[in-house]
């Protein structure tokens, strides 16, 4: 079992990066310890809907838009209204990933201020690009489990540090943190919601679980599917290795997650700081040189190029793979076809980001950029939870039944993702008329 986890920790490579490093010490620098829940909540809940794509994929074989694209509904050509819908929203969602790459050069230009931040950037998008358009799975997973697991260490060491600072926080901040029912003040609700949004499992996170579950071969070794008592013994068996994976998974990043909050409430709310524009990356720093001492802020800028890095990463390996998938579902290519299939992740791997590095040049706010994205992610959960519904109730094997407990566990995460949907929209629609 041990020597077939890694497509969970791939995720977490993605989700420990632009949730983590900008979204999540936003979000605990104006609003301090009291929505530390919302980010706990955020990592725990979704992990169901996750679980049900994993199952999904082992038992079906099935990529993630042959599966979508088998959702009730319309079809416009060949592809189903939730294909066609997934590929409108992802035309907002890089910006998400444009801040990234955005993060990544103003990390580099404080370590080498002699080269300017726009060369970094324009130097990035082809590295990361090259390490991506050819390499297969085994090397995401061990680049990913590399930079998640250093800057992980030196994170929770901060953590402990700030307690030997004057900002060290008590065990009264860390249950007011905890206490959902005081609430969230209003004026950091939309904050909150794209936190929810973009931290812990995402959207097209879960989306791209099921490449890395077929790639590692979860559903090869599981074999199509009979309904024989062998193959449903086999499906079960792989299941349980899915849930080992996520659930351990999910204990990375949470940990990783609430690491950076505290730090984020401790260290930069006390001090009335909020990551902004270019000044991101040196606002950020401020929570490990407060905590550790001046020597920590370059350390702080190498772990965090790893941290950012590792979400272009990635983000590129998955986001390559469910375009090209996209775009074989809607008939715009053959993905069925190796060469074909092989041909079009490539062509994506390079295109991608190049667009995140015109994207950042555009709007120049990493935060912003984030958040937004962050909001997207959350949209696109809707999405998720709707195929997932349609994937346990509609295309499981009877022989595969969930328990109770599971189910309920499912529920409140598709209840609480459609929540969290209904607020973003309200919020998104009192905005614009603000505005106008």
């Amino acid at each position: 079992m041990l020597r077939y986890l890694g497509p969970g920790f791939i995720l977490s490579a993605s989700i420990v990066g632009s949730g983590e490093l900008i979204a999540t010490t936003s979000l605990g620098a104006e609003a301090g310890f009291v929505a530390m829940w919302v980010i706990l909540v955020s990592c725990l809940i979704k992990v169901f809907v996750q679980l049900e794509f994993g199952k999904h994929a082992i038992q079906s074989g099935e990529t993630t838009f042959e599966a979508i694209n088998q959702l009730p509904g319309p079809k416009f050509g060949k592809g189903s209204w939730a294909t066609w819908l997934w590929l409108a929203m992802m035309l907002i969602k890089p910006l998400q990933v444009g801040g990234i790459i955005g993060g990544v050069g103003l990390v580099l230009n404080i370590l080498i201020p002699s080269i300017p931040v726009w060369i970094w950037v324009v130097a990035t998008a082809p590295i990361v690009s090259l390490m991506i358009f050819r390499w297969k799975y085994r090397f995401v997973e061990k680049v990913s489990l590399v930079m998640i697991g250093l800057f992980a260490l030196f994170t929770i060491t901060c953590v402990v540090g700030v307690q030997y600072t004057e900002f060290a926080f008590s065990s009264a901040q860390i249950k007011e943190g905890l206490s959902f029912w005081n609430g969230i003040p209003v004026a950091y609700i939309g904050v909150a919601i794209a936190a929810f949004g973009i931290t812990g499992v995402g959207g097209d996170e879960v989306m791209a679980y099921n490449y890395w579950l077929l790639e590692k071969g979860y559903a090869a070794k599981t074999g199509p599917r009979d309904d024989s008592p062998e193959w449903t013994r086999r499906a079960r068996g792989w299941i349980r290795v899915m849930y080992w994976d996520a659930f351990l998974s999910m204990l990375v990043y949470t940990g990783m997650t609430l690491a950076f909050y505290i730090l984020g409430a401790a260290i930069l709310n006390a001090q009335g700081l909020v990551p902004q524009g270019f000044e991101t990356v040196k606002t950020l720093s401020r929570m490990y040189t407060d905590s550790l001492g001046s020597w920590a802020e370059t350390a702080f800028l190498i772990g965090a190029f790893f941290v950012l890095f590792s979400t272009l990463f990635s983000a590129l390996a998955a986001w390559s793979r469910l375009f090209s998938d996209a775009f074989g579902a809607v008939g715009w290519i053959d993905y069925q076809d190796p060469k074909s299939r092989a041909k079009a992740i490539a062509g994506f791997a390079f295109f991608f980001p190049a667009l995140w590095a015109v994207l950042f040049f555009f709007f120049k706010d990493p935060v912003f950029m984030v958040l937004v994205g962050g909001a997207i992610t959350a949209a696109i959960l809707i999405l998720v939870v709707l195929a997932a519904i349609h994937f346990r109730y509609f295309r499981l094997p009877a022989s595969l039944k969930p328990s109770f407990g599971y189910d309920f566990g499912f529920w409140i995460s598709a209840v609480s993702i459609a929540a969290l949907a209904v607020i973003a929209v309200y919020k998104a629609i009192e905005k614009f008329s603000a505005g106008s």
